[in-house]
């Protein structure tokens, strides 16, 4: 019997949300030059895997933080997955602003978030940890107690784990870059001379180069 997280990896591969492509590489926000690149907005347009999904994070969500109050999506990749899984739990649900809106009350949180209110994050993805933490800070800043976050994927960078340790923030996701890897290989989407880069670029993601 498969693993959740070879499950997971599986289906973000057969809808491409994950994309593998160590000769024809992508270039991140942050301009780093990467083999792989991860949308998982795309697992919204089919029902039976973002079903999946939601069901998957209220299951751990009731089974490690059951005291939650509160479920918070991280915008914007974050909000419809979030909004699902308040809604299965019948919990209120608000959403984390990139940086304030520039009109009306400016506000970086979306909903009534009550102080005191506990907490639990969702995410879409996490890469470093930055913007996942920047939200969890703002909430922090207007009165939750933030329990902890859930995303579907993680790169599994080192720095991650230090930022999200840093700030007392525990974290869990439902699959990640090794077991991606993994699935990967045996589902035919890549070749041995791919393997090597993929491991190359996890070593070192921020000075990566592709091979010529």
């Amino acid at each position: 019997m498969k693993k959740l997280e070879e499950i997971i990896a599986g289906q973000l591969l057969q809808i491409k949300a994950i994309k593998l492509q160590p000769a024809n590489p992508f270039t991140w926000a942050s301009g780093w030059v990467s083999p792989i690149y991860c949308d998982n907005r795309q697992t919204l347009s089919y029902p039976n895997i973002r079903n999946f999904i939601k069901i998957q994070f209220a299951r751990r969500i009731m089974e490690r933080w059951p005291e939650v109050d509160v479920i918070a999506g991280v915008a914007t990749g974050a909000i419809a997955q979030g909004a699902m899984v308040a809604d299965l739990l019948g919990k209120p649900f608000v959403y984390v602003r990139s940086s304030p809106k520039g009109h009306g009350l400016e506000n970086l949180i979306e909903g009534d978030l009550k102080p005191g209110q506990k907490v639990v994050v969702i995410e879409d993805l996490i890469s470093t940890g930055g913007s996942s933490l920047k939200a969890v800070e703002a909430l922090r800043n207007n009165g939750g107690e933030v329990l902890g976050m859930m995303a579907i994927f993680t790169y599994g960078f080192k720095v991650a784990e230090d930022n999200f340790s840093k700030a007392n923030v525990e974290f869990e996701t439902l699959s990640n870059y090794q077991t991606l890897i993994k699935t990967a290989v045996e589902g035919g989407y890549i070749s041995g001379d791919d393997l090597s880069a993929l491991a190359k670029w996890k070593e070192d993601p921020e000075n990566w180069k592709p091979s010529l």
